[in-house]
């Protein structure tokens, strides 16, 4: 059944600062971490050697408007892409096949705004962007404007892998994808109700709009005039392997309602995705702040040259620099020793991880939730 949520770090709970989880201690000892042990000294002693961290999307996720048995569904979709993200790691896979597996789950389920679930532009249409990144070569494949290919990433990964570019965009990235042979789907496959009625929602706020230069609730990305709510739903996964290679990807349908062939920081490398050797980072939030602040390189640049320690790094750039910029969202970050960073400045964000002892943990509000039913 599902980790009980009073059982995890509370920093990873609260997507506050200073995370640091030792991933490789066995699921009794994790029941029994608490915020005194979770420092960098107590770590020191127990440096997991492999993991997987994933995310599906941060923003004003509230308890009011998450059903009961909604967040049951989201839940057990987040460990499924952790179990097939460690099941790769577990065989000695590369990081970059984590990455993979993790996001091709999130990216074919209903709930999450990539892939199967993406939300619609204004005219109607769903638009898929992705991005891939090996740490250790720092090659990268990014995609962009997609609208028949199943699984954004495996794109991604085939522009990384099969050519000598880094991004492709609409329908030369789509004729890409043809030739090597990956999946491509009829746009219907990508229709859902829930994000159909969002746009009609979406456009009907527009539509009563204040004049230009007056503040208005429907420019808010994602927003949702019915419920209150908004959501910036894209969906990563970074990874370290037993050989000590870190890699990161993220996909994402964009933001509803958007228009002229919008692209967000997803697919932009060192905005929404990077990895290098020491460092890597899956972005969600608010993308154009977060292409502006090159918020993932930025994390690992703190890392570098700072020589920070990855929790403080993210923590800075995700609650100093984008909360003075006005920009809301999260991350989740690795480094190297197999650390964790999952911070996030808006009121919820999807997100677990998992180490080598195989027990997944996942979350979705600042708060701990009361302990799921065995």
């Amino acid at each position: 059944m599902f980790a009980s949520l009073p059982s995890l770090p509370r920093s990873l709970v609260a997507g506050t600062a200073l995370l640091l989880i030792p991933m490789g201690c066995t699921s009794a000892e994790s029941a029994r971490v608490d915020d005194a042990r979770l420092t960098q000294e107590g770590s020191a002693a127990r440096k997991p050697r492999w993991g997987l961290v994933i995310h599906g999307g941060a923003g004003g996720i509230s308890r009011e408007n998450l059903s009961a048995e909604r967040e049951a569904e989201v839940r057990a979709v987040l460990q499924q892409a952790l179990q097939a993200g460690h099941s790769v790691l577990a065989q000695g896979g590369s990081s970059l096949d984590a990455v993979t597996a993790a996001i091709r789950i999130l990216e074919d389920s209903p709930h999450f705004n990539a892939g199967k679930g993406a939300v619609f532009n204004h005219d109607g249409i769903n638009e898929l962007d992705a991005a891939i990144m090996d740490g250790t070569t720092r090659a990268a494949g990014a995609v962009a404007g997609l609208r028949h290919v199943k699984n954004p990433i495996e794109l991604a990964r085939r522009v990384m892998e099969k050519s000598p570019h880094v991004m492709m965009i609409g329908e030369g990235a789509e004729s890409f994808a043809k030739a090597q042979g990956v999946e491509l789907v009829d746009a219907k496959y990508f229709f859902t109700e829930e994000r159909w009625q969002s746009l009609q929602r979406a456009l009907e706020k527009e539509r009563a709009t204040p004049a230009p230069g007056q503040p208005s609730s429907s420019l808010r990305p994602g927003y949702d005039p019915v419920t209150g709510d908004h959501k910036f739903g894209t969906v990563g996964a970074v990874a370290l392997d037993q050989a000590g290679n870190l890699a990161a990807g993220t996909s994402t349908g964009g933001m509803t309602n958007k228009r002229y062939g919008r692209v967000g920081d997803a697919p932009i490398i060192g905005a929404g995705t990077y990895a290098d050797p020491r460092c890597a980072v899956s972005a969600t939030g608010h993308g154009e702040f977060f292409i502006r602040y090159t918020v993932a390189r930025d994390i690992c640049a703190r890392v570098e040259y700072q020589q920070l320690p990855l929790p403080e790094a993210a923590n800075v750039v995700v609650h100093d620099v984008l909360v003075k910029a006005g920009g809301e969202g999260g991350v989740i970050a690795m480094d190297r020793e197999g650390n964790v960073a999952m911070p996030f400045n808006s009121s919820g964000m999807y997100r677990g991880y998992v180490g080598q002892d195989g027990q997944p943990h996942v979350a979705i509000f600042k708060d701990p939730a009361p302990p799921a039913s065995k």
